[in-house]
C-alpha cells in the first residue's frame, strides 16, 4: 500500500488545496426556499466554478430561518457528523460511562480485557500491569491472554481511503486501543542532494520504519513529479520511497499502528520486563477468556473524553465511541454497522430526530460513503444547543480563533469574530463544513449549517502575489456579515 507525501504531514488539517485546472466562474445558485424575517444573500460568486453549497441559518430563539439553500441536498457531512455521535452518546451512554480495562486472573494467566479506551495511555497500563506484581507476585506462571471482544468486524470503515490507512487520523478502531494506535517519527533530509533520507523512530515504540526515500531540489521534484509515497510492508513495518526536498528541520510523520494486537504484544511484554514480572507462558488473543477481576483502570468520564473528540476532532475516540454505543445498545460486540443503526434509533427515540435516510457509516464522518442533508444537520444542532442545560455540548465546540480546530481557521479567527462562533468543522477532500453557533453584534442567536463540496479551485500561479483561497473569502463575508447584519 502506497501512500501519497502529501498524507503524511502531522497537520491539522485533514485536507490539502487541490491543484486542478478548472476555470473560476460565477454560480448561479439561488435559495431554494423563502428567506424568513430579514433578507440575507451569502456571495457565493466567490467560490470556484462547480462548487455545491449547501446553506441553512436559523434564529435560535424563534427557529425561524433566515437562509436557506439546498437544504435537502445529501453532503459528505466529514467531521461535522461528531455532533451526532457526541449528542447520541450523551442520551444513551450518559455523563457518568467511562470505559474500563480490566486486569483478570485465570488460574495461572492472566487476562487484560480492553475496552476500546482510545484514551489508553502506556503508562496507564503499566500501572495496571504493576498492581498484578503486589497481588500476584512477579512470576505469571500461565499466558497473558488479550480480550478485545467488546468490538467486532472492520477495524477500518467502507469508504475510508486506501491512501490515509498509514497516518494517525485514520487508526485503526480497536478493542485493542493504545497510545492511540499512532507512532510519531521524523524523517531528516539535511543532506547533500541525491543522498538518501534518514527515518528516526523512538527506541521504545515496536514500529519499524525505513526509507530509501532522496533528498531533491524543489524544481527536480516538480520536473520528475517524484512524491513521497509510505507502503505497508506489513507486521507493523512501513517503508518511505521517493523525494523529499532538502530541509534544515526533520519532517515530522506519524504512522498509524495497522496491527494493534502485535503492537500491544511488544509494549506489554517491554514493560513486564521493566516492571520485574516474569512470563513463563505467552501473550496470545483471547475474546473468550474470562477471570476474577483482580485491578482496573478507568477513563476520563464522557464528557472529557467528547470534550476531546469534539474540539481536537479526534476520529479514534469518535469511532470507538459510536462502536461502544453499538455494544451497549444492541447487547453485542460493537461494529460500524450497529453503531450506525443504534446511534440512528437512540436520535429517533430519545430526541424525536429522524436520520433515517442518512447514510452513517462510522462515527468520525472520515469514510467517504457518509451523507447528510444540512435540514438533518441542523436538526441536530438545534436539539443541542436546546438542551444545552442537560447536555453539555456547546462546551465541546471549538471556539473562532480560540480553541480546537478553529483556532486558526484563517476566515473566522480575528475579529470581531474571534470568540463569537461555537462551530464543529469538517474537512474531507473538496468538502469544507461548519455547524454550530455565532452570537451577533447586537446580542442574536443565530444556529448555521455550511456544507461546501466539490470545491475545487484552480491551481495558483506561485509567481503572483499570495491571495486567500476561494473557502476563506466566503467564509469571512458570509459570517462577518452575519454577525454585523442580525
Amino acid at each position: 500500500m502506497r501512500l501519497p507525501f502529501r498524507l503524511l504531514l502531522l497537520s491539522a488539517s485533514l485536507t490539502v488545496f487541490p491543484h486542478l485546472a478548472l476555470a473560476e466562474q460565477a454560480t448561479t445558485d439561488q435559495p431554494t426556499t423563502p428567506v424568513a424575517l430579514k433578507a440575507y444573500q451569502p456571495d457565493f460568486k466567490v467560490l470556484p466554478y462547480g462548487h455545491d453549497t449547501a446553506l441553512i441559518i436559523a434564529d435560535a430563539k424563534t427557529g425561524n430561518t433566515l437562509f436557506s439553500q439546498r437544504e435537502a441536498q445529501y453532503q459528505p457531512p466529514a467531521s461535522t457528523q461528531k455532533m451526532v455521535t457526541a449528542l447520541a452518546a450523551q442520551l444513551y451512554l450518559g455523563k457518568d460511562f467511562r470505559f474500563i480495562t480490566q486486569l483478570e486472573q485465570q488460574n495461572n494467566n492472566v487476562i487484560l480485557r480492553f475496552s476500546g479506551d482510545p484514551s489508553l495511555s502506556r503508562q496507564q497500563l503499566s500501572a495496571l500491569l504493576g498492581k498484578l506484581k503486589a497481588h500476584s507476585g512477579s512470576t505469571i506462571k500461565g499466558d497473558l491472554l488479550l480480550n478485545g471482544s467488546q468490538f467486532s468486524g472492520y477495524e477500518q470503515a467502507p469508504g475510508w481511503p486506501w491512501d490515509i490507512l498509514g497516518v494517525c487520523y485514520s487508526a485503526p478502531s480497536s478493542s485493542l486501543s493504545l497510545e492511540h494506535n499512532c507512532v510519531q517519527g521524523a524523517l531528516y533530509s539535511n543532506r547533500n542532494v541525491g543522498d538518501t533520507t534518514r527515518v528516526n523512530i523512538p527506541s521504545h515504540q515496536p514500529l519499524k520504519v525505513t526509507t530509501d526515500a532522496l533528498v531533491t531540489t524543489k524544481e527536480r521534484l516538480k520536473a520528475n513529479h517524484c512524491d513521497l509515497e509510505l507502503t505497508d510492508k506489513g507486521n507493523n513495518h512501513y517503508h518511505l520511497s521517493g523525494c523529499l526536498v532538502k530541509r534544515d528541520k526533520p519532517l515530522p510523520l506519524n504512522f498509524a499502528v495497522q496491527d494493534t494486537e502485535a503492537y500491544i504484544s511488544k509494549v506489554i511484554s517491554a514493560e513486564l520486563k521493566r516492571l520485574g514480572i516474569k512470563l513463563e507462558g505467552d501473550i496470545k488473543r483471547d475474546d473468550n477468556a474470562k477471570g476474577k477481576v483482580i485491578a482496573s483502570h478507568r477513563s476520563a468520564p464522557l464528557n472529557e473524553l467528547l470534550d476531546t473528540m469534539v474540539k481536537d476532532s479526534d476520529n479514534l475516540y469518535a469511532d470507538n465511541i459510536a462502536k461502544t454505543i453499538g455494544a451497549k445498545y444492541f447487547k453485542q460486540p460493537g461494529s460500524f454497522a450497529n453503531a450506525s443503526k443504534a446511534i440512528k434509533a437512540i436520535l429517533k427515540e430519545k430526541a424525536n430526530i429522524d436520520l433515517e435516510r442518512a447514510i452513517i457509516i462510522d462515527g468520525s464522518g472520515l469514510s467517504r460513503n457518509n451523507r447528510m442533508t444540512a435540514s438533518q444537520m441542523m436538526e441536530v444542532i438545534t436539539y443541542i444547543y436546546n438542551h444545552d442545560d442537560t447536555l453539555n455540548l456547546l462546551a465541546t465546540m471549538p471556539v473562532s480563533g480560540q480553541s480546537g480546530t478553529l483556532r486558526y481557521r484563517q476566515s473566522i479567527r480575528h475579529k470581531p469574530l474571534q470568540g463569537r462562533i461555537h462551530a464543529k468543522s469538517g474537512s474531507l477532500y473538496g468538502t469544507y463544513n461548519l455547524a454550530g453557533v455565532i452570537n451577533t453584534q447586537s446580542g442574536k442567536t443565530l444556529l448555521f449549517v455550511q456544507m461546501v463540496s466539490n470545491y475545487f479551485p484552480p491551481e495558483r500561479d506561485d509567481s503572483l502575489p499570495a491571495i486567500a483561497p476561494p473557502i476563506e473569502t466566503f467564509e469571512r463575508a458570509l459570517y462577518r456579515g452575519l454577525y454585523q447584519q442580525y
